[in-house]
C-alpha cells in the first residue's frame, strides 16, 4: 500500500530516499523528469574507474554520484588505479601538459604510465555493461575493452590550449572509446568517438553544503584557531599552481593597504597530485597574521564553514575545467570573485551572481569593491544561489548521466 508521500508525490521508496529532498529545490516536475529516464535504465552495470578517491573534484563528484545511481536502481561501482608516486609525477605533468603548459614527458615516463595501468587490467569487472574512465591516468586501460561492454572516456580538463604533442599520444586511446565527455563544446578535440558536453554540479546534501548553523560555523572556526574579528575572504581548493593562490595572496595583500580583512587559503594535497607538498610549503612561508594556510581542506564541515562565513570566496585559477569550489561558494549564497577561464564562465556572469576577474590587480580591486559595497556583495550572492539551484546541483547532473547511458 502506498504512504501518503507515495501518493502524494508519485515516488516510489527508492526514489523517496534519493531524490524527495531535491522536491522542494528543483520542484517535482524535474524530479519526475529524472525519474522518466531513470526508470527504462534500471538494472544497469555500471564501472567507474579514476585515479583516487580523496582529493580533487573527480573524487568529489562520485562521490555523491555513485552512491546516489546505485540507491536508484543503476549498479554502479567506483574503482581507483594502483601506482608509484613516479607514475602519479608522469600524470600530473600529463594534466599539466594538457591544460597548456610547455615541455613534455620523456619515453621513460610514457613507458611507466603504460605499464602501470597495464598492471592494473585486472580491475575492469567483466560484467559491466558499462565502464566509464574518469580523465588521463586510467586512459590507457581501454586497451582491455572486449566486444559487448560500452566504453565512456570523461574528460574534466580544460583542453582549450592544450599540448598537441601530448595529445597526440593520448588520442589513439580515446579513439577506442563510445563516448567522450567534455564540460565544454571547446574543449572538445578531433575524435572518432562520439561526444557529449556535461557539467559538473553539487550535492547539497553532503557535510560540505547542507545548511550549518551560524552557531556551528562559529565552534569549527574556533576549534581551528581561525579568528572571525576581520572580514574573512576564503579560497578552498588543492594546493595546485592553477589555482594561483600565490596570486592570490598578491592580491590579498594589495588590497588589505585599502581594507582590513584576512585571508584563508583552505586547502589539501591530493594523493594523485605530487605538487601539493611543495605548493604548501611556499604558501605557509607567505603567512602573517592576516594570511592563513591551512591543510584541513578534507574536514568537510571546516569547507561549509569557512565558505558560509566568508565575506568574499575567491577561485582565482588560471586554468579551470569547472570549478566546485566556485558552485559551493555561490550554493551558500557569498559573493564569489573568480578566474576568468574555462568552466567558470559557465557559473559566473560578471556583475549578476559573481565577479569574473584576469589579473592580480583587478582582483584585489573587486576584493576592496566587495567589502566597501555591501549591497552590491549581498545582491550578487543572492543571485548566485538562485543561480546553483537552478543548474548546478547533482539532479541536474544525473539527468545528464542518463541522457549518455541511453545514448550508448
Amino acid at each position: 500500500m502506498q504512504n501518503q508521500f507515495e501518493r502524494e508525490n508519485g515516488l516510489r521508496p527508492h526514489h523517496q530516499a534519493w531524490l524527495s529532498g531535491y522536491l522542494s529545490l528543483v520542484g517535482p516536475e524535474t524530479v519526475h523528469r529524472v525519474i522518466d529516464k531513470l526508470d527504462p535504465l534500471v538494472g544497469l552495470e555500471i564501472q567507474q574507474i579514476n585515479s583516487t578517491k580523496r582529493g580533487g573534484g573527480v573524487a568529489e563528484l562520485l562521490r555523491s554520484l555513485v552512491p546516489m545511481m546505485s540507491g536508484l536502481g543503476l549498479r554502479t561501482d567506483w574503482n581507483c588505479i594502483s601506482a608509484s608516486d613516479g607514475f602519479f609525477d608522469a600524470t600530473k605533468k600529463i594534466h599539466n601538459l594538457l591544460q597548456g603548459q610547455e615541455g613534455a614527458l620523456n619515453e621513460e615516463q610514457w613507458q611507466l604510465y603504460e605499464t602501470t595501468t597495464a598492471q592494473n587490467s585486472d580491475l575492469i569487472d567483466p560484467r559491466k555493461d558499462v565502464v566509464i574512465i574518469h580523465d588521463p591516468q586510467p586512459l590507457p586501460l581501454v586497451r582491455n575493452r572486449r566486444n559487448g561492454r560500452h566504453w565512456v572516456w570523461r574528460c574534466h580538463i580544460d583542453l582549450t590550449d592544450t599540448n598537441h604533442a601530448t595529445w597526440g599520444r593520448l588520442a589513439p586511446y580515446v579513439d577506442r572509446f563510445d563516448k567522450a565527455i567534455f564540460s565544454r563544446p571547446d574543449y572538445a578535440q578531433p575524435i572518432r568517438a562520439s561526444k557529449a558536453f556535461v557539467l559538473p554540479a553539487i550535492d547539497p546534501f553532503t557535510a560540505k553544503n547542507r545548511d550549518l548553523s551560524e552557531a556551528a560555523c562559529d565552534a569549527c572556526l574556533d576549534s581551528y584557531g581561525i579568528p572571525r574579528d576581520l572580514p574573512l575572504v576564503v579560497q578552498v581548493s588543492r594546493f595546485d599552481p592553477w589555482k594561483d593562490p600565490l596570486g592570490v595572496i598578491e592580491a590579498c595583500e594589495k588590497a588589505q593597504r585599502d581594507c582590513d580583512f584576512r585571508l584563508v587559503l583552505l586547502g589539501n594535497m591530493a594523493d594523485d597530485d605530487p605538487e601539493g607538498l611543495r605548493i604548501h610549503k611556499e604558501l605557509e612561508a607567505r603567512q602573517s597574521d592576516k594570511i592563513i594556510v591551512c591543510a584541513k581542506g578534507d574536514d568537510q564541515i571546516l569547507v561549509n564553514a569557512l565558505q558560509r562565513k566568508a565575506a568574499i570566496v575567491i577561485q582565482k585559477s588560471l586554468r579551470e575545467g569547472f570549478g566546485l569550489t566556485v558552485t559551493e561558494g555561490m550554493w551558500k549564497g557569498r559573493p564569489v570573485i573568480a578566474g576568468a577561464v574555462g568552466g567558470i564562465t559557465d557559473q559566473i556572469t560578471n556583475e549578476e551572481n559573481g565577479i569574473l576577474v584576469s589579473s592580480v590587480e583587478e582582483t584585489a580591486e573587486r576584493i576592496v569593491q566587495l567589502l566597501r559595497d555591501g549591497d552590491f556583495a549581498d545582491r550578487i550572492g543572492s543571485n548566485a544561489r538562485t543561480t546553483v539551484t537552478e543548474k548546478f546541483l547533482m539532479i541536474r547532473l544525473l539527468e545528464d548521466e542518463l541522457d549518455v547511458l541511453a545514448s550508448l
